[in-house]
């Protein structure tokens, strides 16, 4: 079967939700005083040195990446555009990392009011499904301020939608290859994953928990023959496809009407959709260590092949009124994600060397995210000295994995010993094999709402502001989720013989069928009654008073205060318990800040800001749940796991010699009390490992910030149009380890002999991270810019889990990515982007260290845990605008 690839993105409506947007329009005023004429001029805030400045004037620690540098980088959603950032990184599969912190240290706010994520594995939204098409500006706030949530240690980011300055309509159109991914001959996807539905995510009705028993509690319920045969809508085959180019299609349009003499309506829609093609070839492995006088050897000696075949949905719409001054926004945000996965390890697990040559099992796996997130924002000018502004938000959000099916098999003859042929294996009915697993988080409710009065007192005289503003305020949410984790068996009959079989792994559906119709093999419910759902419930209250004090032109001290109650509730049961545990955790912080910027002159900012904060875990990471790999590999949260409770302090210097260009200086320091480190230790059984979190007992870091914007004109004039942009952020951490933690990493020998652990830095902290981008710019006679731009990236290593039992920690190693992108304006309505992403090929690599308390005895000298390669990808993209 073929993949349809084509996106037509108008099928989209047919599933989706819509979005709007529409913000206030931004423009710097500057103005010059002579003889009593002011002379205004504005500029739009989506260009590069309209952000430069705005960063340059305010009193907090604010970073942007404005419209058109987006569009300059060829940057296509958020997460890349954040990437451009001082000290902000991405990592595989696990969001962003800003100064070397975990994406738990970071909070998203998408035009000011909250957001959940739409996934229990991440603190927040997957940001590379939010388009940059509707995108004014990306705001990252590094030092806190008493008005943003207290949950602040690396940075909260702020999506700003994109202001209609002028109605515009653009359609877009993009394609690209992967050298390791596209063209792929035997490409595998679900049965189902290959049509218009399971482009649409549609296919995921298929894979429901089936009605006998979804709306029940778990009860051992045994399907009958024919329940087995009909009751499962989705297959265990998988289809071998030849994987075609990624492609993506946005529409855009804004519009404008005139309401009145001086009022106007912006209307903004925008509609996109993109599919993926993803191939990852590489180790997955684990390492065990049993005791003072054994190795540290391998539990688990796989390689891992898995096919990603992604769509992305989003849809927006939005309604703009503004009239003087009121402006009242009405948005809406969807956003869906849908990935089909295959995977299948060869090797051995559970240390089960013997089966290092056919060791073989497959994990057929869909993740889907559904966001619609509802938004009403108003702001009004009373008069020159009062205002006031409020916004609510509502949101939809929904993950879930349906029917993950788990399949195990031998690759060999039992006869002669010799690999049978491509695609068979040998299997049998019973153990782990015929595994589905159910995996839903459900949002029973979600709101976010604030409300701000800002009072200017003094006079004004010859200044632009007022030299005292006082601000009250409140904002906060409250998230209801429901956890539903299930399990069904295919279980041979106590009757049937269950001598092993061969079976085409990518077809084996006809031969169950046949089994469960001749009664030797059926379904049964195996979930526990008791820990088959659990709740959580937070409700966040906070209220804020802000005084920004200006005495003269040169300074600017903003003090602030907020005061924050977190009410968390999480109902869930121990296995077999016949009640639920209520574990209530209910909060007040008292959360001070302090900015100060003085001007030392036009060109130079000196900053200081002071402040106290907390972190909030990933829902995984408090989730009462153990979440099962085929692998052995489990997640098991930590419902006691504590909110960290963070000291923040920054000393910056600024230098800004022209509107384009700055450099600046950021000494920094952290101390967290509390810091959430993830584990990576020896299951509790006999066989597999856990993946579990704790609390340290406190973490210290410091660090240095340096970032530079240059025209290298300075150099020589011959390089006019040439602009090097860089930054490098260079940190170190050190972690003072809770007594859970000792327990958990200290060998059992330490007892007798008095050894000690090493030091170590925090979990997820990287030494360095480094950023940079050369742009060469140039018009031709048309005045039409064509921008060439070369990016890189790359963090140090880092502690991606803390070892335990005898092992050193894992260490996740540098990844280094270089990137090319063209812009070009080809005429006033076409214009055209080509990106060759990922030019060095890095390897993407987990390894276990080399200061392990035991020896070691690694199959084949391989420390590694994983690693894959994922290609070099070239992208061209063209659109109109009209």
């Amino acid at each position: 079967m073929k993949i349809n690839k084509l996106s037509i993105a108008v099928v989209f409506l047919s599933g989706s939700m819509f979005y709007a947007q529409e913000t206030k329009q931004d423009t710097i005023i500057k103005e010059k005083k002579i003889d009593g004429v002011v002379i205004q001029g504005s500029s739009n805030k989506k260009t590069e040195a309209a952000v430069l400045g705005e960063q340059k004037k305010a009193v907090i620690q604010k970073q942007a990446v404005s419209a058109e540098e987006i569009s300059r980088k060829g940057i296509s959603n958020v997460e890349q555009g954040l990437t451009k950032v001082t000290g902000i990184t991405t990592v595989e599969g696990r969001g962003l990392f800003v100064r070397g912190l975990e994406e738990r240290y970071n909070y998203l706010l998408i035009n000011g009011l909250g957001s959940p994520s739409n996934n229990p594995f991440q603190k927040i939204i997957a940001l590379k499904q939010f388009p940059t098409d509707v995108v004014g500006k990306l705001n990252i706030y590094k030092t806190f301020n008493s008005n943003l949530y207290g949950d602040f240690a690396g940075a909260t980011f702020d999506i700003e939608t994109l202001t209609i300055d002028k109605p515009f309509t653009k359609v877009e159109f993009s394609v690209g290859v992967n050298t390791l991914s596209t063209f792929r001959n035997n490409f595998k996807v679900a049965e189902g994953a290959d049509g218009m539905n399971g482009y649409l995510g549609l296919n995921s009705q298929d894979r429901r928990l089936p009605s006998e028993i979804r709306n029940s509690r778990p009860d051992n319920y045994k399907f009958t023959p024919s329940e087995s045969l009909n009751s499962f809508k989705n297959s265990w085959n998988v289809d071998n496809v030849k994987s075609m180019p990624n492609t993506s299609i946005g529409f855009t349009t804004a519009q404008k009407v005139k309401m009145g003499e001086t009022g106007n309506l912006g209307i903004l829609f925008s509609l996109n959709q993109a599919t993926k093609f993803e191939y990852k070839d590489g180790a997955n492995n684990q390492f065990r260590a049993q005791g003072q006088n054994s190795p540290i050897e391998n539990m688990n000696f796989l390689n891992r092949k898995q096919y990603n075949y992604e769509t992305e949905s989003s849809v927006l719409l939005g309604l703009g009124y503004k009239n003087r001054g009121t402006n009242i926004n009405l948005n809406a945000i969807y956003l869906q994600n849908v990935n089909n996965i295959i995977e299948d390890n060869f090797g051995y697990k559970d240390q089960r060397v013997q089966n290092i040559k056919d060791g073989f099992f497959r994990t057929n796996q869909l993740d889907i995210s559904r966001f619609l997130d509802l938004q009403l924002t108003a702001s009004q000018k009373i008069n020159d000295r009062n205002q006031l502004k409020a916004g609510a938000s509502y949101v939809i959000n929904n993950y879930s994995q349906p029917d993950r099916k788990i399949i195990e098999g031998n690759r060999s003859n039992p006869l002669t010993g010799e690999l049978l042929s491509e695609g068979n294996v040998l299997m049998n009915y019973g153990g782990n094999n015929l595994i589905r697993q159910y995996l839903d988080v459900d949002s029973r409710f979600y709101g976010s709402a604030f409300a701000e009065y800002q009072l200017s007192l003094g006079e004004k005289g010859d200044r632009k502001e007022y030299p005292l503003q006082i601000t009250l305020g409140y904002n906060g949410f409250t998230d209801f989720r429901k956890t539903s984790y299930r399990f069904i068996f295919g279980r041979p009959e106590s009757a049937f013989k269950n001598d092993p079989f061969i079976v085409d792994v990518d077809k084996p559906q006809a031969i169950f069928d046949e089994s469960i119709r001749k009664g030797d093999l059926f379904y049964q419910e195996g979930s526990d009654i008791s820990q088959f759902y659990s709740s959580f419930y937070q409700i966040i209250n906070g209220g804020y008073a802000n005084v920004n004090f200006k005495p003269d032109d040169s300074w600017d001290i903003l003090l602030g205060a907020r005061y924050e109650n977190d009410m968390t509730l999480i109902r869930y049961s121990e296995p077999s318990a016949d009640k639920k545990i209520n574990l209530e955790k209910n909060n007040d912080f008292f959360l001070p800040s302090l900015a100060v910027k003085k001007a030392l002159n036009n060109k130079n900012n000196l900053r200081f800001s002071f402040s106290k904060t907390i972190t909030r875990p990933i829902l995984i990471e408090t989730m009462p749940i153990t979440y099962i790999n085929p692998d052995n590999v489990n997640i098991v949260g930590n419902p006691e796991i504590k909110n960290s409770e963070n000291y923040n302090i920054d000393l910056k210097w600024e230098y800004f010699p022209t509107s384009k260009e700055m450099f600046a200086v950021n000494l920094f320091a952290k101390r967290i009390d509390n810091a959430i480190e993830r584990s990576l230790v020896p299951s509790g059984n006999a066989t597999g490992s856990t993946i579990t979190f704790y609390n340290a007992k406190k973490a210290d870091l410091f660090g240095i910030e340096l970032e530079g914007i240059l025209n290298l004109n300075r150099i020589s004039e011959s390089l006019n149009n040439f602009t090097l942009g860089a930054n490098a952020t260079i940190m170190h951490s050190n972690v003072e380890r809770s007594q859970k933690q000792l327990v958990m990493e200290e060998p059992d020998w330490f007892a007798t002999t008095g050894e000690k652990l090493r030091k170590r830095g925090l979990q997820g902290a990287a030494p360095y991270t480094i950023n940079a981008d050369l742009k060469y710019e140039l018009k031709n006679r048309n005045n039409l810019s064509h921008t060439f731009s070369f990016v890189y990236n790359v963090s140090g290593s880092k502690i991606y889990a803390t070892g335990g039992a005898g092992t050193d920690n894992y260490y996740e190693k540098p990844f280094s990515q270089f990137d090319f992108v063209y812009q070009g304006q080809l005429t006033k309505n076409w214009n055209l982007k080509f990106a060759v992403l990922n030019i060095l090929d890095s390897k993407y690599k987990i390894l276990l260290g080399d200061k392990n308390y035991l020896p070691v005895n690694f199959e084949q000298g391989n420390n590694t845990l994983t690693d894959y390669y994922r290609g070099i990808s070239f992208n061209f993209t063209v659109g109109y605008t009209f």
